[in-house]
């Protein structure tokens, strides 16, 4: 595709990006540490006919979770037709018992959704895991494209590829449909957290303030914003980088130190809008992803358009016993951690490994879900000026207000380890940037 250009200028546009600060951090040994987000120049390249797909299954997942959280936190009916055991819901650790009954502005619980894809060698598409609370990663495939058509504009007068630079704008939407009367604002946990460039990003390009806990007040159940000049300013939207239990310590972890109290009071209210409603953790649960087929078929009357991996729940007495006696070949993973942790492969257990597993497993079947291991696609990068393959995932951005809109771009995740499939940012991993080709 004419694109030796741009290739030739990966380490060039890596150094500008660490110019700009495009970075994330990790904590380690309680040690936080930044370092550089690794950025390969050979793009993820789909068609528009597959990305049609993908974006018709997303939507039609998208709208099923949302469906599944207003319902779980509401009439219950999913539970009620025995869908998906009571149990299993009462007893996720993202279940959160102070969302019941409260419904977010519009009905909008996940405004962006971040969904990882991984691409089978037999072509088809598998949905990995569902993010719909603090999905991150838009900015840097954003910025990447910037210094990209910088570096090469050849590259981009020559391929017809669709811009990804309208991330902010259709962001922006997404708070104006559910503001309920104010300004918008991003809210970050500070300097010290793993995304902060991030939160700075889109703050920025959505002119919009970016705040920490001090810079918000609650009085007679609203929120303002109290600006250079220390006049309060309505505050109508929230987008928040802070997890649940750090939002607010009236309502959540008294410990936290920087939430706002008695936010959540003003979003119960309907007197602001939370961007991602609290509560999502539930639909964020992998055990809870192995009914999100059922949630489709049930909330939509529709078929699955794309599959989730071949799961198995130990919960299951069934799939229990199976899953013990196919150990070795499936990848184990614990429900509630993310970012690549608790993710453990049954081959590569040792004897003694696999023992202390199974007895954690027996005492808490629920904590687990297992999965075939699927020999997703390799993809190209430069190392050391050679092409060589690596594992790699696409993390897809479903943003909902009206309807749920898929960003034609995505962040595609990939490992630098030739022997690893974990492709997180936190470990270790590099990214690419996802051209969607345009059909005219």
């Amino acid at each position: 595709m004419g694109t030796m250009d741009l290739y030739e200028r990966t380490e060039v546009i890596n150094e500008w990006l660490a110019r700009y600060g495009v970075k994330f951090g990790i904590y380690k040994n309680n040690t936080f540490k930044e370092q550089l987000f690794p950025f390969d120049a050979i793009p993820r390249i789909l068609g528009a006919e597959e990305f049609a797909v993908l974006e018709k299954g997303l939507k039609q997942r998208v709208r099923a979770l949302n469906l599944f959280l207003k319902d779980i936190y509401g009439a219950k009916k999913i539970l009620l037709d025995k869908v998906i055991p009571e149990e299993f819901i009462y007893s996720s650790s993202g279940y959160t018992v102070q969302c019941e009954g409260v419904c977010p502005p519009k009905d909008v619980f996940s405004h962006i959704s971040g969904i990882d894809l991984v691409q089978g060698k037999d072509g088809e598409w598998y949905i990995l895991e569902d993010n719909l609370r603090v999905p991150s990663g838009a900015s840097y495939p954003v910025i990447a494209r910037e210094l990209c058509r910088r570096s090469s504009p050849k590259t981009f007068r020559e391929n017809r590829i669709e811009d990804n630079r309208n991330y902010a704008e259709l962001l922006s939407h997404v708070m104006d449909y559910v503001n309920t009367g104010g300004i918008s604002v991003v809210l970050t946990p500070g300097r010290y957290n793993a995304a902060y460039f991030e939160h700075s990003f889109l703050a920025e390009r959505m002119h919009v303030p970016l705040v920490e806990y001090d810079d918000l007040i609650v009085e007679n159940a609203h929120l303002y914003f109290i600006d250079y000049s220390g006049k309060k300013v309505p505050v109508g939207a929230v987008y928040r980088r802070i997890s649940d239990e750090y939002l607010d310590p009236m309502n959540f972890n008294p410990e936290s130190v920087i939430g706002i109290p008695h936010i959540y009071d003003v979003y119960r209210k309907g007197n602001v809008a939370l961007i991602n409603a609290p509560g999502n953790g539930i639909a964020d649960d992998k055990g809870i992803y192995y009914f999100v087929p059922k949630m489709i078929r049930y909330y939509l009357g529709e078929e699955p358009i794309l599959k989730n991996a071949p799961t198995y729940l130990p919960f299951y007495e069934e799939d229990r016993k199976y899953t013990l006696e196919h150990f070795d070949r499936l990848v184990w993973k614990d429900v509630a951690e993310a970012g690549g942790y608790g993710v453990q492969f049954g081959s590569g257990m040792s004897a003694e490994q696999k023992e202390k597993f199974i007895a954690t497993l027996m005492r808490c079947p629920r904590r687990f879900i297992a999965q075939e291991v699927i020999d997703f696609c390799d993809l190209d990068i430069f190392e050391k000026g050679e092409r060589v393959p690596r594992k790699a995932d696409l993390r897809a951005f479903v943003l909902t207000s009206e309807e749920p809109v898929v960003w034609k771009s995505g962040l595609t995740r990939f490992s630098r380890n030739p022997d690893s499939f974990i492709v997180n940012s936190s470990q270790g991993g590099g990214f690419k940037d996802t051209w969607i080709l345009s059909q005219s």
